[in-house]
């Protein structure tokens, strides 16, 4: 495969990848919990906790976006992105571990998080040393 259509791939992954936590972060700091559907009344704390860390999530996942029309240029910030999102899910693992299993739209972050991101930044550190040796 030429490395213009493994980038063209990897930007598309990203980009897919990038619609589902996208929605929830839109939906976490417009609707705060509450789109959860769990919580019949939610603490006035608990939704504020939850919509800043919804805003941070969603600026994270801008900034994420970003990254994918230069990708194969992007590799420190793509880096320390992916690394927030390790970190949250081994966050989010730990809820798993010490509360109990969550919905299978956790389920599916988890994977994304410990996994799908993991992949995501090994391929792009392929893209970025195959544009890098062909530049000289």
């Amino acid at each position: 495969m030429s490395r213009t259509a493994e980038k063209r791939l990897l930007q598309a992954l990203m980009a897919i990848t990038l619609l589902l936590p996208l929605t929830a972060a839109v939906l976490g700091v417009t609707r705060g919990p509450d789109w959860l559907g769990h919580v019949p009344v939610v603490p006035t704390d608990l939704d504020s906790h939850f919509r800043y860390i919804s805003g941070l999530f969603l600026m994270m996942l801008l900034l994420f976006a970003s990254c994918i029309p230069g990708v194969e240029r992007k590799t420190q910030r793509i880096r320390l992105l992916g690394a927030m999102v390790v970190t949250g899910g081994l966050a989010r693992l730990a809820s798993l571990i010490l509360v109990g299993t969550p919905s299978a739209g956790h389920l599916i972050g988890l994977g994304i998080e410990l996994v799908e991101t993991p992949l995501i930044l090994l391929w792009q550190a392929r893209v970025a040393r195959r544009y890098a040796f062909s530049a000289g």
